[in-house]
């Protein structure tokens, strides 16, 4: 059955972000002015959808079909959700939703001169989301994205066999044919090895940040916050012995490693941005995701799907929310012929 799957569904929180661009970040007690606001995409399945639908059909290729799981609030904020993703051509049927909890939101609040950004989130109906809530019998792609693990409150929880929630629907869906990629959120906490690490065992690829992968695997990865190639190598090959399947990639700001299972690897670096071009922070992960998935999906080669993910990554950076700016596979590989690559670390 696997051979006769395609497209991309993803599974996880889906949030709608408030975002306050802010003069500041204040000490507690104090002012800081807001500068700008907006509405926005938050959550892995919903922005990574997004910008896999912007990308478009890739080239000489056919559309790539989408679904997408989850729930939300029966409320206006869910609606909205169900709209968009509609609008872009992505099949809603297993995006349900509840009265028992609002849609989840985030206050995103971003410092103009640094992009740097600070989250206050309300569960909402993500903490009410189950394994029922994930069809995996009616599910019709080829690989699924399932984020973020430490944000889902059911699916983190443990199993007396499998070790998590999570890690027990992964693996049934692998048994259905379908290759499953984890994403995991930027918690400051030590809940990484209890909760991420039985879900790798049932993952074909895992796509985490710096900190995510260093926190799973007990390696700093960027000590003095300059990325470490020997400490990079080292938590990506703990990742693949810990079960990862086929590809571990670790990203970060300076750019993206992937490590495969026959131990194929390759560094792409980031584009050097010029000042005053950030204009937050907030989605460039699940961007970077995107590029990856998509990628993937058609069998890229990893050079071109780390260059597509990089790229896609700093059109976010161009833009506060999400996913506002994601745009066309075209538009967003041409920032390669507009900014030089950051210096090489591998």
């Amino acid at each position: 059955m696997g051979t006769e799957r395609r497209g991309i569904a993803a599974a996880g929180n889906w949030i709608i972000d408030h975002i306050y661009i802010c003069d500041r970040w204040p000490r507690e007690e104090t002012l800081a002015n807001i500068l700008e606001e907006g509405r926005g995409t938050g959550g892995a399945p919903y922005n990574c959808l997004v910008d896999v639908a912007r990308f478009g059909t890739p080239p000489g290729g056919e559309p790539i079909p989408m679904e997408a799981i989850g729930l939300t609030g029966d409320d206006a904020d869910g609606a909205f959700i169900r709209r968009n993703m509609e609008t872009l051509g992505v099949e809603t049927s297993a995006l349900t939703s509840t009265r028992a909890a609002p849609t989840p939101h985030t206050l995103v609040c971003v410092v103009k001169e640094t992009g740097r950004r600070t989250f206050f989130h309300n569960r909402g109906a993500n903490a009410l989301l189950g394994p029922e809530h994930v069809p995996v019998d009616r599910i019709k792609a080829r690989l699924i994205h399932f984020g973020y693990l430490l944000l889902l409150d059911r699916f983190d929880e443990p199993d007396d066999e499998y070790g998590t929630v999570a890690a027990r629907l992964l693996a049934r869906l692998q048994a259905a044919g379908i290759e499953t990629s984890i994403d995991v959120v930027s918690e400051d906490g030590q809940r990484f090895p209890r909760v991420v690490k039985p879900a790798l065992r049932h993952a074909d690829y895992a796509i985490l940040n710096e900190l995510e992968a260093g926190r799973t695997t007990g390696h700093d990865l960027k000590p003095g916050d300059r990325p470490d190639p020997k400490a990079i190598r080292a938590s990506a090959e703990a990742l693949l012995g810990l079960g990862v399947r086929k590809l571990v990639c670790i990203h970060m700001p300076e750019g993206g490693y992937v490590l495969t299972s026959d131990r194929r690897e390759f560094w792409q670096p980031s584009l050097q941005l010029p000042d005053g071009y950030i204009r937050g922070g907030a989605g460039a992960g699940d961007a970077f995701c995107s590029g990856m998935l998509y990628g993937i999906h058609e069998r890229w080669d990893l050079k071109r799907s780390l260059e597509l993910a990089v790229c896609a990554a700093a059109v976010c950076l161009s833009d506060p929310t999400c996913t506002a700016a994601a745009c066309s596979l075209a538009e967003t590989l041409k920032l390669t012929k507009n900014y030089p690559l950051r210096p090489p670390i591998f």
